[in-house]
């Protein structure tokens, strides 16, 4: 028997947002329907931190018994920051955090947490462009540095307070950032960017860390490689040398705070394989960390892996397949010692709601295209498919494709995918080209007027269909973000492949969505798109709302009020269209979401519906 919608909306799920040099790990629990702050002991007493009206992330102050809480109001994506002193009588509503950072204006995104001191990423000076702010936590007193219109993903404060590292968004090329410092001697007002690599390079560079001595600077990059590996700058010598590389898959590392280790991560076509190094110049492989399933470690900013201040134990979050998602504690202030050294602990155990029922396994399948790629693919289908019990949908099948553009489908665990397969359907989760996690030459495959190329990529997929045991003419898109425009231009553009479309919170036309994002959003969107300005017909022509009237395929649309990167004017206009031409599309809003579905009561209805409407246009 399989896991049905209904029990798979009720699992609980869990991540890791940090661990303190007492071995308590700060994570996130969805129990109550959003995720929300507990601590767990090392002793594995769980205490329940925060009931906020929305989903919350946090991190330790070091040193203190405190945490920096990140929350927004209904997706809108403005996040404010808070403090939250531990322990505790009780659990914090939003009345109980002491303000910190506040302008419901603008939004703060928390970057890094020193002892004594925070820095964080607004748009407050013009509400485009971010500076990052440093802020000390006793006397509150602010240190803005402005260094011109840019689009910072990550700060890091050196250890002796000299520099701060941050990664640049390129102005350009998409999917790419280079990595500069700035010299906090040099007196406010004077700051400037110095490039560590170059500002113009393709290249895409992240989890930044400094070394003890604030001597050298760790990250990883594929600066000059198809693939991204560790790299170190060393700032004396203001020279880069590569620790651990791969050339076949990307490399991910995290430096422990005594700059000793690197736990690496190597993405095996979306499952995360785990090692750890010795992070000396030539980086030497210490031991394998087995994972308790297959599944993926990385997660968005602020859930990545957290070294404890002693270096001694790692927190990190996993989901996959048979994993829903689980909080990990690894102790590795034993390794070198006769017992093996390293240990991993579950600290959480979703998977205990499946009972006896199995989830559905990927299998990995490579599916040509007519210009000759291939597209990475994982296909979901139950055991008993073909069981009489199934027939209804046992041929019938949903492409699932990830937003992004540059993003990955991985091998973690989806509510939908899951619950589709379980219904009948087989699942197709495709990376098609502009997808991250194999290489550079892929996610740029798409960039700008080569979007439509991505768009064929489906055709390729449905091409497949029978090799599945598929009837082609029972097959239907799912998608949310990028990957609704994906699910609108399919149906667009390819108008008798595909019998229905689920989209969720996607963009109808790029010339829209571009005009009407989220002001500090566009001049980052137009890097991958195209821009306004020099490529307005482009846009246009490749934006599923010009075709409407070769869409005939029934749509089902779900999108958030509160969406601050694809606007709710997005969905609306499509449903318009589509119901004034007699077509069958329905169109749900959530007045308390943004970019997506946080909560578990919109996630249960919307997922309902939507999944009678396929049931409907595939059984």
């Amino acid at each position: 028997m399989g896991l049905d919608l209904n029990r798979l909306l009720e699992l609980r799920l869990f991540k890791a947002f940090d661990v303190d040099e007492s071995g308590r790990v700060l994570a996130g629990s969805d129990d109550t329907g959003s995720t929300q702050l507990i601590e767990i002991a090392d002793d594995g007493t769980v205490t329940p931190l925060t009931a906020l009206p929305g989903a919350c992330t946090g991190r330790y102050v070091p040193g203190q018994r405190a945490v920096i809480v990140s929350h927004d109001q209904d997706g809108n994506e403005r996040y404010q920051l808070s403090l939250l002193r531990l322990p505790r009588e009780n659990v914090a509503t939003g009345d109980d955090l002491e303000p910190l950072v506040r302008d419901p204006r603008y939004i703060h995104t928390l970057a890094d947490v020193a002892p004594g001191r925070i820095c964080y990423l607004t748009n407050r000076r013009n509400g485009v462009a971010f500076d990052p702010v440093i802020r000390d936590l006793a006397d509150g007193t602010e240190r803005t540095i402005n260094l011109g219109d840019h689009w910072f993903d990550e700060a890091v404060i050196s250890p002796d307070g000299r520099w701060l590292a941050l990664t640049v968004a390129s102005p350009v090329t998409a999917a790419a950032a280079h990595v500069a410092l700035v010299d906090l001697t040099i007196p406010p007002g004077g700051e400037r960017l110095v490039p560590v690599t170059p500002p113009d390079a393709p290249a895409f560079n992240c989890v930044l860390a400094w070394t003890p001595g604030s001597d050298a600077l760790i990250f990883s990059s594929n600066y000059d490689r198809e693939f991204t590996a560790v790299a170190r700058y060393d700032l004396a010598a203001n020279e880069l040398t590569w620790l651990v590389t791969d050339d076949t898959a990307d490399l991910t590392g995290w430096l422990s705070p005594d700059g000793a280790t690197l736990l690496i991560e190597r993405n095996d076509d979306g499952a995360s394989e785990l090692a750890l190094y010795g992070a000396a110049a030539a980086g030497h492989k210490i031991g394998d960390l087995p994972l308790p399933a297959v599944g993926t470690i990385s997660s968005p900013r602020l859930a990545d892996p957290k070294w404890a201040p002693d270096s001694r134990r790692l927190a990190l979050s996993i989901s996959g397949p048979e994993l829903p998602g689980d909080a990990l504690l690894l102790d590795v202030g034993l390794r070198g010692t006769s017992s093996g050294g390293i240990q991993v602990r579950r600290l959480t155990h979703s998977a205990c709601a499946f009972g006896a029922d199995a989830p559905v396994l990927p299998e990995q399948h490579r599916v040509p295209a007519a210009d000759g790629e291939t597209v990475p693919c994982h296909v979901y289908r139950r055991p008993d498919q073909g069981k009489p019990e199934h027939a209804d949908l046992s041929c019938s099948a949903v492409l699932v494709v990830h937003g992004g553009p540059e993003g990955q489908a991985r091998q973690d665990f989806d509510v939908a995918v899951q619950a589709l397969a379980g219904a009948g359907h087989t699942v197709l989760v495709p990376n098609v080209r502009g997808s991250t996690g194999y290489g550079k030459r892929w996610y740029t495959a798409d960039d700008k007027h080569r979007r439509l190329d991505s768009v064929a990529d489906l055709a390729a997929l449905h091409a497949y269909l029978p090799k599945l045991g598929v009837d082609q003419s029972r097959a239907a898109l799912w998608g949310g973000s990028y990957g609704g425009y994906m699910v609108l231009a399919g149906l667009a553009f390819q108008p008798g492949l595909w019998a229905a479309g689920v989209d969720i919170v996607g963009m109808a036309s790029l010339v829209t969505f571009l005009e009407n994002t989220s002001a500090y959003r566009r001049a980052y969107r137009e890097r991958e798109y195209g821009t306004l300005a020099d490529d307005r017909e482009f846009l246009r022509t490749a934006s599923p709302l010009t075709h409407i009237d070769d869409i005939t395929a029934p749509l089902f649309i779900i999108h958030g009020a509160n969406d601050p990167r694809v606007p709710l004017s997005e969905a609306e206009q499509i449903h318009a269209a589509m119901t004034a031409r007699g077509r069958e599309c329905e169109l749900l809003v959530y007045r308390d979401e943004g970019h997506g579905l946080t909560k578990r009561t919109n996630r249960a209805d919307a997922m309902s519906r939507a999944f009678a409407f396929l049931a409907r246009h595939l059984g």
